[in-house]
């Protein structure tokens, strides 16, 4: 079977795809464009504003731009990046490539809140999209929110369904209030052991399914769309939090206002999270300090929640002091040979090759399938120790119910037709994969 799916023949060419030429220009083809800016000169103010604060994460920021092309073309929408004085040269590079990107280039790293504010301010749309830079939005993912945002009266925020790299959901995709009975069952780890019981499972609103549109108190930051007039009201994200917790802040005060956050599941984003959490002392700290800085604002009233924290903090940081010292068992040795699966057309695939070929660091026996072909029924013939998928004749929206079908067979990797970048992340716990 794999034979027939052009799996049993490595693929090994190295050229590159044919340039491709732009249309003849013509005189009606110009008058058409006049009355189109004509009519974008009466309505200049788009619908939705996407804002992206970046930190050295260049290529996993280039994936999420390339992403981001088809997803806002039914829809009148802006791009601002908000760059924290990144070190890998961020903003020239991506600023090249993404024209219609409006860069605003911080001269320090002002923290995630405090660049969102200056996102969001410059800002015109209606509704305000804040997402992470590690993520990969489907071709439907914004047009399902934008619709039931604005059918919905009384809607302030919504989020959406994501999963990880290797097609995990993501539990922080809706969340409860972070209460103290909240946060105790989800620090000892009691909400893993019953992540659908109503009180225990909480922190993650575990009693609501993930394939159903809810209500939910609190949304996460990585994809958070929210109504610019409720922005607004709101002040935007409190910049006490430099990073984590600013989130939750903002859900609660926007639900005190009388607004209701909705958790949309009709579609799904990959969110890379390894890339922005590094579960190491650092977070430990800034996570912990977020938590009190949210205690301390929302729940005065109760010295027993501050107190608990503060045992949660020593018990963390000591647990990631020791993670430092204790040395893993049964880490696997890294494979010399992969046997690679390459799902994307011909043409796209030259692409991948290219970039493989200019990091010739790791030997791969490469095979390729076309983008219509069952990747899951591929994989339950013979295992494949990773697979690239194309992001170009197949959109992400097919390559997200892929890898939730594949979800634990192989290491999945992701790259957008045109771009100089491979990225993945199998981890929350660790930093990504980047080939360029």
């Amino acid at each position: 079977m794999l034979q027939n799916c052009q799996l049993g023949k490595p693929f090994l060419t190295n050229q590159c795809p044919a340039p491709v030429r732009k249309a003849k220009t013509t005189k009606a083809s110009c008058f058409s464009i006049f009355l189109k800016d004509l009519f974008l000169s009466f309505n200049t103010a788009p619908l939705l504003s996407v804002i992206i604060v970046s930190y050295n994460v260049k290529y996993f920021l280039e994936q999420c731009l390339w992403a981001l092309q088809p997803a806002l073309k039914e829809t009148d929408a802006e791009i601002i990046v908000v760059d924290n004085a990144s070190s890998d040269n961020s903003v020239a590079y991506l600023a090249a490539h993404f024209q219609s990107v409006i860069f605003i280039a911080n001269k320090e790293n002002l923290g995630y809140a405090r660049a969102n504010n200056i996102g969001w301010q410059a800002a015109q749309g209606e509704w305000v999209l804040f997402l992470n830079p590690d993520t990969l939005v489907a071709e439907d993912s914004i047009t399902q929110c934008l619709s039931f945002v604005k059918e919905t009266a009384n809607a302030g925020a919504c989020g959406i369904r994501m999963i990880d790299g290797a097609g995990v959901f993501l539990p922080e995709s809706k969340r409860g209030l972070p209460t103290l009975a909240a946060s105790f069952f989800k620090l000892t780890g009691f909400t893993k052991l019953f992540p659908t019981n109503k009180r225990i499972g909480a922190y993650y609103a575990g009693h609501l399914g993930a394939y159903k549109n809810n209500p939910v108190p609190i949304l996460s930051g990585a994809f958070m769309m929210v109504k610019k007039t409720v922005l607004q009201q709101t002040g935007g994200f409190d910049e006490a939090f430099f990073m984590y917790g600013e989130d939750v802040d903002l859900s609660y005060r926007i639900t005190q206002l009388g607004y209701s956050n909705y958790y949309i599941a009709d579609s799904a984003i990959i969110h890379f999270k390894g890339e922005s959490t590094r579960k190491d002392s650092k977070y430990v700290k800034v996570f912990y300090k977020a938590m009190k800085i949210f205690v301390k604002k929302h729940y005065k009233n109760q010295p027993a929640f501050l107190f608990f924290i503060n045992l949660a903090i020593g018990a963390a940081t000591v647990m990631a002091l020791l993670g430092k010292w204790v040395k893993p068992k049964g880490v696997p040795v890294a494979k010399t040979n992969l046997n690679s699966l390459i799902v994307a057309t011909p043409t796209e695939a030259e692409g991948i090759m290219r970039l493989l070929n200019n990091n010739n660091i790791i030997q791969r026996t490469i095979h390729r399938c076309n983008p219509g072909d069952d990747v899951t029924a591929l994989l339950n013939v013979t295992p494949v120790d990773e697979v690239f998928f194309c992001a170009g004749m197949q959109g992400y929206k097919k390559i997200i119910a892929t890898l939730q079908a594949c979800c634990g067979r192989s290491n999945f990797k992701f790259h957008s037709a045109g771009s100089n970048s491979i990225v993945s992340s199998t981890s929350k716990n660790t930093s990504g994969e980047v080939i360029y």
